[in-house]
């Protein structure tokens, strides 16, 4: 009697075993999941938390993984060219990387290529601001939500002058002053493409569950494309994540793969 209870105990033991170990990623992440959106003491969505923004693919797999993936600009969802605007966007390649893809070199990505790179960002939400923290070479973003106006007279940069507001439970970030330079990672038979010292950019935010944003991006560059165009993606939240360092040496040796020979190698003439 006693030896049947001990098999049987055994026999149990190994079935909850089984049951641990064979864990869907998606009851893994359900373990995870919050039930509700949360909400700051005035009311507000809080956004604050580390993201899978656009760049992944957001299905998220075992012990809060995700797939990262080059995400760029759908053609499709573009507006017209202008006369003239066509090229202005789509530059050809010379074979300098410096002027193909600057950040090969440790050139800043810029707004809006920053959005959908697949690396983690982390938002900080406080009273009358928003902090957007991007792991890729630890860029940031201060966003006032306190009703200011754009700086004037702002000189143009890789991020831009951002503000925010609210409408309804929708954030809404506007920036302006960004100077010409990538809309994103494509590079193909026509070149890379670029945006102008024109470009205005509109992102919406909201809530679609209490894991999930949803993120608009409407792209309005007026030297490039007869009108704007929107373009929607969404952001996974990872209760596990956190930032982590990310180094770009810009006088490293290989450039985009090409190395030359270190000081100490060359043979001495």
């Amino acid at each position: 009697m006693r030896q049947h209870f001990a098999v049987s105990f055994v026999a149990v033991a190994i079935v909850i075993a089984v049951m641990a170990l064979a864990q869907t990623p998606a009851a893994a992440q359900s373990a995870l999941a919050r039930q509700a959106v949360p909400r700051t003491p005035d009311g507000k969505p809080d956004f604050t938390g580390v993201w899978a923004g656009p760049g992944f693919s957001h299905k998220v797999g075992p012990n809060d993984t995700d797939t990262p993936q080059v995400t760029p600009y759908d053609p499709k969802k573009m507006s017209p060219f202008k006369p003239g605007g066509e090229p202005l966007m789509n530059h050809p390649l010379t074979g300098d990387v410096l002027q193909d893809d600057p950040t090969a070199v440790c050139l800043p990505n810029g707004l809006p290529r920053q959005i959908v790179s697949p690396y983690a960002q982390q938002w900080i939400q406080a009273p009358g601001q928003m902090v957007v923290l991007y792991e890729y070479m630890h860029f940031f973003r201060t966003i006032p939500t306190d009703g200011r106006p754009h700086h004037k007279d702002e000189e143009l940069t890789w991020m831009g002058d951002s503000i925010g507001k609210w409408e309804g439970d929708t954030l809404v970030i506007d920036t302006v002053g960004l100077k010409e330079w990538m809309l994103d990672a494509t590079h193909t038979e026509k070149g890379s493409r670029w945006h102008s010292d024109a470009l205005h950019m509109i992102e919406r935010l909201r809530y679609i569950d209490p894991m999930t944003v949803s993120y608009q991006v409407t792209i309005d560059d007026r030297k490039i494309f007869t009108a704007p165009w929107t373009q929607d993606f969404q952001m996974k939240l990872h209760p596990t994540w956190q930032l982590y360092e990310f180094v770009c040496e810009e006088n490293d040796r290989c450039r985009a793969g090409k190395c030359v020979e270190s000081d100490a190698q060359k043979t001495p003439k």
